[in-house]
């Protein structure tokens, strides 16, 4: 509880989904308010180094959350941008954060950089055996490059910067944007447009076969602060819930869970993505003692129930409720 008592924190994307879930369980365990500083893009443009360099000046520790992300068809439609954005805002921190003399930091990776047919459960020592899938893999090659900055600025610098592998997240306040949401909430706001308008179908991407894990926001913040109290190590280390559910499976938990009873129709001239997506988390547990705590449905009911009380507020109420 005392890790955080004196220390100046910075965290990248701190306003965002996960990040306000992270500045709460900071706050938490002692971390003073004062002593937090949240780097949102109004006030703080990674992808200008001065920014980067104003952002870690007089930090202690600094959490790297901040990233462009989106589903398939995002990851689809701007795979240059994603690439760019996401390389040179942590390589452009990192060295900013060597510089000036920050004590640690924790980027934030991707399952995305896993190889498109790693064996199931993923193992951190698999990362480097294959390509990532094609829709995705400019985002998580992207990323990947900030576990090799962080080794080698460790094995030259003696710089402290830990690299953690997160899965799909999930939970309320989550971006339920169709041009850029993930599935969980995109599945979500399909039938609850559909039963709002009282259509019997909603169409859904691939063919349901692929699978994926997910990790609950709250969840994912606690391992990612665990990892900063705990862990000072050179190597990746997966953050995730240790299980798998086909999408088709997916679709219709969420189905049953929202009280839909019309038709799902499969649009099989769409990508499913990765074909299987599952950690193994065993690592994380023995290095700092993480494992998820929140069960699947009941992370999806309050996800379900989150976006349900603000979507009656409206577009604007629900994009100020995500803030």
């Amino acid at each position: 509880m005392g890790f955080w008592t004196n220390r100046r924190v910075l965290v990248t994307g701190g306003a965002g989904f996960l990040g306000g879930v992270v500045i709460e369980r900071l706050k938490r365990s002692g971390a003073k308010p004062g002593n937090i500083t949240v780097a949102d893009i109004k006030d703080y443009d990674l992808r200008r180094n001065e920014d980067c360099v104003r952002a870690v000046k007089d930090q202690d520790v600094v959490i790297h959350l901040a990233a462009r992300v989106g589903g398939i068809g995002l990851n689809r439609e701007i795979t240059g941008t994603l690439f760019y954005e996401n390389a040179i805002m942590g390589i452009q921190l990192i060295e900013a954060a060597r510089l000036a003399g920050v004590k640690k930091l924790v980027a934030l990776g991707t399952i995305c950089a896993y190889p498109k047919f790693t064996p199931v459960p993923f193992k951190e020592q698999d990362l480097w055996n294959g390509y990532p899938e094609e829709t995705n893999a400019p985002y998580g090659l992207a990323k990947k490059m900030l576990l090799v900055q962080s080794q080698a600025y460790r094995q030259q610098f003696g710089f402290n910067s830990i690299y953690i592998l997160p899965v799909n997240l999930y939970g309320p306040r989550d971006n339920f944007d169709p041009r850029s949401s993930h599935v969980i909430p995109a599945l979500i706001k399909k039938f609850a447009d559909a039963k709002n308008e009282g259509r019997k179908t909603v169409e859904v991407w691939g063919t349901g076969n692929a699978s994926r894990e997910f990790l609950y926001v709250e969840d994912a913040a606690e391992g990612i602060c665990l990892a900063a109290e705990r862990y000072d190590g050179p190597e990746p280390v997966n953050l995730g819930a240790g299980f798998e559910i086909k999408i088709k499976d997916l679709v219709e938990l969420i189905a049953k869970l929202m009280d839909f009873e019309g038709e799902i129709a499969w649009d099989r001239m769409k990508p499913d993505g990765q074909p299987r997506r599952m950690l193994d988390v065993s690592r994380a547990e023995k290095l700092f003692g993480f494992r998820a705590r929140t069960s699947f449905e009941d992370g999806l009911r309050k996800t379900i129930d989150w976006y349900l009380a603000n979507r009656k507020r409206g577009p604007k109420g629900l994009q100020e409720a995500v803030k």
